[in-house]
């Protein structure tokens, strides 16, 4: 597996837009006038919209336009903050430091799509869309919200593919099958999923009898791992810095590795962005993130240090 490193520059808020209640669109321009460097479909960046806050949000805008980057953000309440920055303190002319892209919702070729969304997890799967209709692709959306004022680029799906597109608003009524919708499926067909956890466990529930890689899903929120593989500490060798470190069962790798004064790039902390993705040299790893597929996990290439952890005595990192 590729390792990535991630470019970081100053990014200008040229634009924001109100695309659905509560959903804003923010348009983004290099602040040197330089272009952006090439995406794909899936890709997420990086913002840090204030010391020590960063959050991650997939980008929604064509791939082939790399003057400028979009994203749609979604107020959250309840959330940790990034979000109400956004809507509350951003304003055009602002400038904030961004990170990436980075893709691990990578968009495959296939004869056939069918792409599935729930509230937000639209925003990866529009360029997808895009994309696919593009190569002349058989697909289908089936967007589901609380209500299709709440779902942001719905109308504009729904005019511009009426015969692709079915939009499930909760407030009237309408529910997402699922199971009928997954009932059709074929070998021909790649399935994309990205919404809330319990969208996605139960795509994962329908699909596990699935053939590998034929269903795709991203997660905004971190999955449920349970308890460690191992409850006592372990060490990890550092083989670059020349470290061997001890990591306590009440901390996590990341935190050991930064108290060392070892710089590792790192944005959500939870397990789903990817930032800290880290070359694994030897040793078993007990995988316990939302980023990395079962297959990737099995390989015990990389480790995602934020949340993962030994699963024997002794990891050697590559940092």
């Amino acid at each position: 597996m590729t390792v990535h490193v991630l470019e970081e520059f100053d990014a200008t808020v040229t634009e924001l837009a109100v695309v659905a209640s509560d959903v804003l669109l923010v348009t983004l321009e290099r602040a040197d006038g330089a272009v952006f460097p090439a995406w794909s479909p899936g890709a997420h960046i990086d913002l840090v919209l204030s010391p020590g806050v960063e959050r991650q949000y997939s980008l929604c805008s064509d791939p082939a336009d790399t003057s400028r980057w979009q994203i749609a953000v979604l107020r959250e309440a309840a959330g940790r903050g990034g979000s109400e920055f956004v809507h509350t303190a951003l304003s055009a002319g602002h400038t904030l430091r961004v990170r990436g892209p980075l893709n691990h919702f990578v968009f495959d070729e296939s004869e056939r799509y069918v792409f599935v969304a729930g509230g937000i997890g639209i925003t990866p799967l529009l360029s997808m869309i895009r994309a696919a209709d593009a190569a002349g692709a058989d697909w289908t959306l089936a967007y589901a919200g609380r209500s299709e004022g709440a779902m942001a680029f719905a109308r504009e799906l729904r005019a511009g593919h009426p015969e692709r597109v079915d939009i499930y608003a909760s407030d009237v009524g309408e529910r997402l099958a699922l199971d009928a919708l997954f009932a059709d499926v074929d070998d021909s067909t790649l399935v994309y999923c990205c919404g809330p956890t319990r969208l996605l466990d139960a795509a994962l529930e329908l699909a596990h009898d699935w053939p590998s890689g034929r269903l795709r899903v991203e997660r905004f929120e971190a999955r449920d791992v349970g308890a460690p593989v191992r409850e006592e500490s372990f060490e990890v060798e550092l083989e670059l810095s020349g470290l061997t470190l001890t990591v306590p069962p009440e901390k996590t790798i990341l935190e050991v590795v930064e108290e060392a004064g070892v710089l590792v790039l790192s944005s959500c902390r939870e397990g789903t962005c990817g930032t800290c993705e880290t070359p694994v040299l030897s040793g078993e790893v007990d995988h316990r993130d939302s980023v990395l597929t079962p297959e990737e996990q099995a390989d015990n290439e990389v480790m995602m240090i934020c949340v993962s952890r030994a699963a024997c005595p002794r990891l050697v990192l590559e940092l």
